[in-house]
């Protein structure tokens, strides 16, 4: 079994300390590589996948990946030059792009536009987020959504730090190292409307660190990981709530697998996949020792001499 998309992601997303590593379906690859999950969810990881020349460096963190149609991958990062580092499919150094955002780069996706690719870049500043080709040409830059109403003049509150696609073209920006809202824009990245807010009842967040459009059972949806509140929630395209599902560790982000799992890395060094009806079928990297471990005060981000393979 595969969860891999062929038009967006053929890895799961994983927050890492320094050069990350690449989770790929075990069906057709060497031998050798550490494994976890089981059964049908057997993935090979693959560490320090993606190396870098000289004078570049992925910084304290990468934060998003991408994959364009030609199977070259984008990773954001917190590093320099720029703000994401392409890669080709064998993962040989492509190019550093996004010098608007350097040093500040955190989720990152691609889309199709009229025959034509583009990547949606968020900041995690008060920068904003924008549109790029995707050899890093600037098609346009957003700040600060003031047309909300929940953000002050001066020093307002506010870093993006995830994109997701509506089926009408427009888009949901998370504000989720901010105060906590998603903004909605139209297919022309004119603001529509916010919902959300800081709170942790139904409908409102505590770091809404990603979302993703889920449109499985044939109705659009925006679903969010609620990170802090431990949950994942279910919105209408215009923000009402529709349900919530709770049980999760600290979800940083979700992806939808070809054949409608739920992908969601979790920071606390899990991964947790569901089935189509919402179900748990896997928990990759589940060890409480590990886990506290890399808890404690997360020194561990800068001891590359403690990681472990296999383990997030």
């Amino acid at each position: 079994m595969s969860l891999n998309h062929p038009t967006r992601r053929s890895f799961l997303r994983a927050t890492a300390a320094a050069a990350p590593f690449l989770l790929l379906t075990r069906k057709g690859l060497a031998q050798g590589a550490p494994v976890v999950g089981a059964g049908a969810y057997q993935f090979e990881c693959h560490h320090g996948w993606g190396q870098l020349p000289e004078g570049h460096t992925f910084g304290d963190t990468t934060h998003g990946t991408a994959i364009d149609k030609a199977g070259n991958v984008y990773i954001s990062h917190h590093g320099k030059p720029g703000s994401v580092f392409v890669f080709d499919p064998t993962g040989k150094f492509v190019r550093a792009i996004g010098q608007l955002h350097e040093g500040l780069g955190h989720g990152v996706e691609i889309r199709e536009e009229d025959g034509t690719e583009y990547i949606y870049l968020a900041s995690d500043s008060n920068k904003g987020f924008a549109k790029l080709t995707l050899t890093g040409e600037v098609v346009w830059s957003r700040g600060v959504p003031f047309e909300s109403g929940v953000y002050k003049k001066e020093k307002p509150k506010y870093r993006n730090t995830n994109i997701s696609f509506s089926p009408d073209g427009g888009f949901h920006v998370g504000d989720g190292y901010g105060s906590g809202y998603l903004h909605r824009y139209d297919r022309n990245a004119n603001y529509v409307s916010t919902f959300g807010g800081p709170g942790s009842e139904a409908g409102k967040f505590s770091t809404p660190h990603g979302q993703v459009l889920d449109a499985r059972d044939g109705t659009p949806k925006v679903l969010v990981a609620d990170r802090a509140n431990k949950r994942l929630q279910w919105f209408t395209l215009d923000g009402q709530h529709l349900s919530t599902l709770d049980g999760f560790l600290f979800p940083a982000d979700i992806d939808v697998g070809k054949n409608g799992e739920l992908l969601i890395p979790d920071l606390h060094a899990r991964i947790t996949i569901l089935d189509k009806n919402n179900t748990v079928v896997a928990q990759l990297g589940d060890d409480e020792a590990w886990r506290a471990r890399v808890l404690d005060g997360m020194k561990m981000r800068g001891q590359p001499d403690q990681w472990q393979a296999g383990k997030f």
